[in-house]
C-alpha cells in the first residue's frame, strides 16, 4: 500500500476505493496525521467557534473519521456533537474517542436521518476535497441546514485548484452567506494549506 500521506492521497478514487483505504489507515492516522502537523480542524474549530456562540447547540461533524475534528471542536467547548462517516473502522475510534453524543455509519452521498433544523452547525474537515467526497456534497450539506445555520468546512490546495469545486462552492453561496473566510496551514510537513469557510444557510 502507499503511503498514507503520499501525492496519491490527493487523487480521485470511487467510494469503495475511499472506504478501503481510511479503513486500512484508521489505526495509524492520529499519529501520521500528528506528525504531519495537521492544522485544519483546529482553524475549523475556531473559525466556528467565532461565529456559534452557544456552545451548547448540536453540531453535526460530518466525515468525522476518527474523531480529530471532534476533539477541535470540544477543545473551543462545545458539548454536543453528533459524528457520521462512511468507514466503520474509523467511527469505532471516533466513538471511543468519547468526543461525540452519538455517532453512525452514512453511506456516500447521504446524511442518514438528518432534517434541516436538527444542528446548528455541520462540519466537514478535509471531507469535501479533491480524492474524497465529490463536489455535490457541499450542497448537500448546506441543503441540510435550516435559515440561519452554519457550515463550516475546509478546502485544501488541490481542491481550491479544481473547477469542479469551486463550482460547487459558488452554487452554495446562492443560498447562504459566507462569513468567513481564511487561508492558512493545512499539513505543515507537507507545505499544504487549505482554506476555511463558514457559511450561514439563508
Amino acid at each position: 500500500m502507499k503511503k498514507p500521506l503520499d501525492p496519491g492521497l490527493w487523487t480521485p478514487r470511487s467510494p469503495e476505493d475511499t472506504r478501503a483505504l481510511y479503513a486500512e489507515w484508521a489505526t495509524g492516522y492520529d499519529a501520521d496525521l500528528d506528525r504531519a502537523g495537521y492544522r485544519t480542524p483546529g482553524r475549523v474549530a475556531a473559525a466556528l467557534a467565532g461565529h456559534l456562540p452557544d456552545r451548547a447547540a448540536p453540531i453535526l461533524d460530518f466525515g468525522c473519521g476518527t474523531g480529530l475534528s471532534g476533539r477541535a471542536l470540544k477543545a473551543q467547548g462545545f458539548t454536543t456533537i453528533d459524528g457520521t462517516d462512511i468507514t466503520p473502522e474509523m467511527l469505532t475510534l471516533a466513538w471511543e474517542s468519547g468526543m461525540y453524543r452519538r455517532v453512525w455509519a452514512g453511506e456516500p452521498g447521504q446524511l442518514g436521518d438528518v432534517s434541516p433544523g436538527d444542528y446548528a452547525a455541520i462540519t466537514a474537515v478535509g471531507v469535501v476535497s479533491y480524492g474524497a467526497a465529490p463536489p455535490e456534497t457541499l450542497g448537500m450539506l448546506v441543503d441540510a441546514l435550516a435559515p440561519g445555520g452554519l457550515l463550516a468546512f475546509s478546502y485544501n490546495d488541490s481542491t481550491l485548484a479544481d473547477d469542479d469545486y469551486m463550482d460547487a462552492y459558488e452554487a452554495a453561496l446562492t443560498r447562504s452567506d459566507l462569513q468567513f473566510a481564511d487561508y492558512g496551514p493545512h499539513l505543515i510537513e507537507k507545505d499544504m494549506g487549505s482554506k476555511v469557510f463558514v457559511l450561514r444557510r439563508t
